[in-house]
This record gives C-alpha cells, sequence and structure tokens, in this order.
C-alpha cells in the first residue's frame, strides 16, 4: 500500500478484493457528491459507497469520470431500495447510466422489502451478477435468519450484509453468524452509534495520538469490518482514512470489543 491509496487493506470477495474503507455518501446532496467523492478520491480512498436512495449517483459518477483512475482502480456500490421491488432491473441500469459505469463491483438489497427476506427480489439480484451488472451482490440491514431463508431458497450467498455497525452496538453473535456464513461484515454509521468521549476510546486514542474517530476506522480494520464514514469537510474525510492505518493491538481491540457489552 503506498501512502496514497487505500486499496489495501481489503476484505476478498470471490475473485476480487473489496477495499475495508470506504466512502460512505449517505446525505451528501447531489450537487455536493463530485466535489466530495474528487476529494476522497484524491486522498486516496478507493471504494465510494452510494444508493439509488441517496439521490446522489450522478455526482458521483462525475467525480469518477473526471477522476482519471482506471476503472478497475475504484470499488464502487449501489443499492436496491424496497420500494423499487418489480423494476429490479430498471432500477440497476438507472444506476449504472447515473454513475457512467457499466457495471459496479456490488449491488446490495438496501432494506428487506416489507421487513421480510424475498428470496424472489434476490433472484432478480441474482440475475443481474449473471448478466453481468454487479461484480458481487449482497444484502443489507438483513438479520442472520433472513439471510438463511435467501440462502435456502436460491443457494446464492449475499457476499455483503451492510449494517449499521460500531464499538457501542457491537454484537459478537452477528459478528460470529456472518462468518460463519460467509458474509462479509459491512458497517455503516461507525460514529453515531458511539461515545465519542468514551473514557477507553479516549484512552487508546491518545496512546495513539488519534482521535476517538479514528480508533474506531482502526478498531473495524482489525476485525476485518468493513467501515464506510463519511464527511464532505476535507480534513474530516483525510482524517477518517488516516485512522485506517493505526494498528491497535490484542488487547485495543477486546477492550474496545468490550463497549459493546
Amino acid at each position: 500500500m503506498t501512502s496514497s491509496d487505500y486499496t489495501e487493506p481489503a476484505v476478498a470477495l470471490g475473485q476480487h478484493r473489496m477495499p475495508l474503507l470506504g466512502f460512505g455518501t449517505w446525505q451528501i446532496e447531489n450537487d455536493d457528491a463530485p466535489q466530495a467523492t474528487t476529494t476522497a478520491l484524491e486522498l486516496g480512498y478507493r471504494h465510494i459507497d452510494t444508493a439509488t436512495g441517496y439521490g446522489n449517483e450522478a455526482g458521483i459518477g462525475a467525480a469518477l469520470a473526471s477522476s482519471g483512475l482506471d476503472r478497475d482502480a475504484v470499488f464502487v456500490t449501489t443499492k436496491l431500495p424496497p420500494e423499487n421491488v418489480g423494476h429490479e432491473r430498471q432500477t440497476i441500469e438507472e444506476s449504472l447510466t447515473k454513475l457512467g459505469l457499466d457495471r459496479v463491483d456490488l449491488w446490495l438489497v438496501h432494506w428487506p422489502p416489507n421487513s421480510q427476506a424475498s428470496p424472489e427480489v434476490w433472484e432478480h439480484v441474482i440475475k443481474a451478477q449473471q448478466d453481468g451488472l454487479a461484480t458481487s451482490i449482497g444484502v443489507s440491514n438483513y438479520s442472520l435468519a433472513q439471510i438463511d431463508e435467501l440462502v435456502a431458497a436460491t443457494g446464492v450467498t449475499p457476499a455483503v450484509n451492510q449494517i449499521r455497525w460500531s464499538p457501542g452496538i457491537y454484537d459478537a453473535a452477528v459478528a460470529e453468524g456472518l462468518a460463519e456464513r460467509g458474509v462479509v461484515l459491512e458497517g455503516y454509521s461507525p460514529f453515531k452509534a458511539s461515545n465519542l468521549d468514551d473514557p477507553t476510546l479516549l484512552r487508546i486514542a491518545e496512546a495513539h495520538d488519534a482521535t476517538a474517530a479514528q480508533v474506531i476506522v482502526a478498531w473495524h480494520v482489525a476485525h476485518d469490518y468493513v467501515v464506510i464514514p463519511k464527511s464532505v469537510r476535507r480534513e474530516r474525510i483525510e482524517a477518517n482514512g488516516a485512522g485506517a492505518r493505526i494498528e491497535l493491538s490484542a488487547e485495543e481491540v477486546a477492550a474496545i470489543d468490550g463497549l459493546g457489552a
């Protein structure tokens, strides 16, 4: 890994790799997305997370087009909103048009439709992958039981489950359950669900000349969880990225795990 890109550390998704550090774009307006995404790419992020529901795919596509980076240099995720059930193919094709891509690296079912696993929707997602529109496919906000229902019905395991995740809501049973199923855990809202003034985080942060937020990013990376912090401020984007380079000790990781108890 060079000092200027975050392609590593990464986790394997079949034959390709997903950087553990991604740039989250939830709540970033389409007008702000080109600059924010360009900043992230300039600072070395090589994984961009968006969704149809965010309304910013076109802005992100503009940043990708102007970046000068090879297509294979950037891992791009988008998501199928549950309200678009019945229009899965149209949804991903529209996403690809806005992003300026011929495929995404990962397409997720954003939420269980009507709070149900919905294997029939998953079948359409599988078809999109088979047709080359998505290299990998997965889900978001699914329970272990719902994942099992998808696998039982289709024989295809989601590559990723993107869920709300942080030290403050750490659940070893969920993490272990996903790992046992071969599903990568990807966490969103890493800072909102934790107390950044927690004494344990502050103590570890001080030991690494870092911030509590950077320690949270480092904790995800230490566990091989994907993490997608977001910001539109250059200094915050840069600081979040620096957290991925902090190496925590086993004792520090265990102490942070304890915050979810």
